[in-house]
């Protein structure tokens, strides 16, 4: 019996070895092509802004530590406005996510508006008196007339945050934690009178908050986009958060079971503050987006 001389290695058959040759090719292929299967794209401007309600509730009392920011006007509209330096005061509202009579926001899009929370404290300032005409934007508004308003004094910076520690998806956050709005009252406070349907799309408060119908009365603010100093915003998020207004309007419904809440803020230079407690009392407004002057997001 022969034996095998030292360092010999047994032959791969030609057929196998291509076969497994195949395989690594399919592979490396995948792991260079293949996107992650939770990968989101980004929506447009249109299509986000569009599909953006809030209904906004009162809070308990909190007062965040005082913290002065330096916010610039992102909208083309109201580029012109001056850079202003503000503080922050009491928190006095929560605004989240909702579809309204029941008509959800799009595939692709629902999965970003859905983590839209935005904590909304009292600030002061000049008022701007600013005349524009809004034009609503939402499907289910669209037949609403135009609607000249004045923009007069800031009152809240709304400012986006995480309930009870449920974080956005990495896609998700890299484009809500840079939504920022500035809210002025507005003039005149011309009433909707429309009953609207309101569905909670957050996972928090899915299950906390039944669907309810609510009346909607007068228009109170224009709440616009802003850029806190030391945010600095990529290009693409950039196009997205620079079109988002939404007009705020007073609502009456039914009660609702306070909901106990923990919130942390998203934004880079917000994000050293505390986690605050946070209960939402009192529905209070819904907001709706809107676009100035006729100038309407791309896409």
């Amino acid at each position: 019996m022969r034996r095998r001389a030292p360092g010999n290695r047994t032959t791969v058959r030609p057929e196998l070895r291509r076969l497994l040759a195949a395989l690594l090719g399919v592979f490396a292929a995948m792991s260079v092509i293949a996107p992650p299967a939770s990968a989101l794209a980004l929506p447009t401007p249109k299509d986000f802004v569009s599909n953006l309600d809030l209904e906004c509730y009162k809070t308990s009392p909190y007062t965040p530590p005082a913290v002065g920011l330096t916010l610039r006007h992102l909208n083309p509209v109201l580029g012109g406005l001056p850079i202003e330096q503000v503080t922050l005061g009491a928190r006095e509202q929560l605004c989240v996510p909702v579809a309204k009579n029941n008509v959800l926001p799009p595939a692709g899009v629902i999965d970003f508006v859905r983590f839209v929370d935005l904590s909304c404290y009292r600030i002061s300032g000049p008022p701007v008196n600013r005349n524009l005409v809004l034009s609503h934007l939402n499907p289910v508004l669209q037949g609403l007339p135009r609607q000249p308003i004045t923009m007069l004094q800031p009152q809240h910076l709304c400012v986006p945050v995480a309930k009870n520690g449920v974080i956005p998806p990495a896609e998700v956050l890299s484009l809500v934690r840079h939504i920022d709005l500035k809210c002025y009252a507005i003039t005149p406070n011309t009433p909707m009178n429309r009953n609207l349907n309101l569905r909670q799309l957050n996972p928090v408060l899915t299950n906390q908050i039944p669907p309810a119908t609510v009346q909607v009365t007068a228009a109170r603010q224009l709440c616009v986009p802003v850029q806190k100093a030391g945010d600095d915003i990529p290009p693409a998020i950039m196009n997205i958060v620079r079109w988002i207004d939404v007009e705020k309007f007073d609502i009456t419904g039914p009660a609702i079971n306070p909901v106990n809440l923990t919130l942390r803020h998203l934004n880079p230079v917000l994000g050293h503050l505390p986690a605050e407690p946070a209960t939402l009392t009192t529905r209070h407004q819904l907001a709706v987006p809107v676009a100035k002057d006729g100038q309407f997001p791309p896409g």
